[in-house]
């Protein structure tokens, strides 16, 4: 059985200043197993919401978390004040549109000004 210390108190501050949580998580949890967390209590209401994992970006301390990190490791010093709740931030990236990201790429960039000196 995990120690009261190996638990953390966890909230997570949307982008609109609302807040999910706060929810106790294991130390050994995943990064990758917040962000589901967070998909699934994500708000019906909110516009613009994430559909999958990759979505989601946590950030906690000025640095974004890796998703194969545990929670234990992402930990800061800062964070370990006994009974307190630690925020993280949550930030959407919109789905990348790779068609047009190739489309743009494919095409040669064209110069529309010419110089002619006589």
């Amino acid at each position: 059985m995990a120690s009261v210390q190996d638990q953390l108190e966890i909230k997570f501050r949307l982008t609109d200043g609302s807040d999910i949580g706060p929810k106790s998580f294991p130390a050994a949890t995943s990064i990758a197993t917040l962000k589901e967390s967070v998909l699934s209590q994500w708000p019906k209401e909110k516009e613009n919401g994430p559909r999958t994992v990759k979505d989601v970006k946590l950030i906690s301390a000025g640095k974004i978390l890796e998703n194969n990190r545990t929670l234990g490791e992402c930990r800061s010093p800062l964070c370990d004040i006994p009974g307190g709740v630690t925020t993280m931030h949550v930030v959407v990236q919109p789905p990348s549109t790779e068609k047009a990201e190739k489309k743009a790429a494919s095409q040669p960039k064209q110069n529309k000004c010419v110089c002619v000196i006589l």
